[in-house]
């Protein structure tokens, strides 16, 4: 009896084990296209224009240069653009996350009357939103429109983010807040004190949702600024050198060396380049704070 078991449960382990390596074949797969696109973007940017125009790039750069990166990093603009979106998403990041905290803090409070209503009024603004031409309109008539802040303070607050906070908030001992409550501590002082400190994994994975969403994003630019000086965005500014790269370089010492995509594959990378520098050093509170904010409730 003890022989047919072990039989049933090795077969069912086979079973298992070639699952496993379907899953693990797909995987590979997947990461191997992926990191393939980024490579290809990488190697383009390093390869001659005319000679990556006549194909045959795949694995590595054709005519290795560095006239695609000289060519974005002389254009003034690049630098401006540069700085502005640096500076917006240090500031978003700074601003959104403390607002947003705030309010999940509140939300999480015994103390907070008509808690469901407020909740679902944040859900209501999840799904209905007032549009594009509303949101234009709005932004002129309070001042906002083709300044700085136009990037700040419309999302100040995240409905989904504050959903992610207050639930790891849900899970902090109520202890802890009685103790501070005893000894005088005032709301502000418990959730500045005792709250943040604790909530460094969640913190760390919505400070990146933030920094991802601010760094990548030119809708904003195109719809609600002039993309002046204190406005163009690093993103925006991309669009433009892919649009327009067809005449740069030309008749000058790059002409010939750089092309239209090539110069475009630079700008990219430089681009992406700072959210992939940041993320290995957030990358354990990233994973934590994803697992957290996901099982409590």
């Amino acid at each position: 009896m003890s022989i047919v078991v072990d039989k049933k449960h090795k077969r069912r382990l086979f079973r298992m084990h070639w699952v496993d390596w379907i899953i693990y074949i797909c995987l590979f797969l997947f990461a191997v296209i992926t990191f393939y696109l980024l490579w290809y973007v990488i190697i383009g940017s390093f390869s001659n224009g005319q000679m990556y125009a006549s194909g045959g790039v795949y694995l590595w750069p054709t005519g290795f240069t560095l006239a695609n990166y000289e060519v974005v990093f002389q254009d003034t603009e690049f630098w401006i653009s540069f700085r502005n979106t640096v500076l917006r998403t240090a500031t978003g990041i700074v601003a959104e996350l403390i607002f947003t905290a705030i309010v999940a803090y509140a939300m999480t409070s015994k103390h907070l009357r008509c808690k469901k209503a407020y909740y679902w009024i944040f859900i209501f603004t999840m799904f209905f939103s007032g549009g594009i031409v509303p949101m234009y309109l709005l932004l002129r008539i309070i001042g906002l429109y083709d300044t700085f802040w136009v990037y700040i303070i419309p999302s100040i607050f995240s409905v989904y983010n504050m959903i992610i906070i207050s639930n790891f908030y849900k899970g902090i001992p109520d202890s802890l807040y009685e103790a501070a409550e005893l000894d005088g501590a005032g709301e502000l002082r418990i959730w500045a004190l005792i709250y943040m400190p604790l909530s460094k994994p969640v913190l760390a994975t919505v400070s990146l949702w933030i920094a991802v969403d601010h760094w990548n994003s030119y809708m904003g630019t195109m719809l609600y600024t002039q993309a002046g000086e204190w406005t163009i965005t690093l993103q925006y500014y991309l669009k433009q050198l892919i649009n327009e790269a067809s005449g740069v370089g030309s008749g000058s010492e790059y002409s010939g060396v750089v092309t239209a995509r090539t110069i475009s594959y630079a700008g990219i990378i430089v681009a992406l380049l700072p959210i992939m520098c940041v993320y290995p050093f957030i990358q354990k509170h990233f994973t934590k704070g994803i697992m957290i904010g996901s099982l409590k409730g």
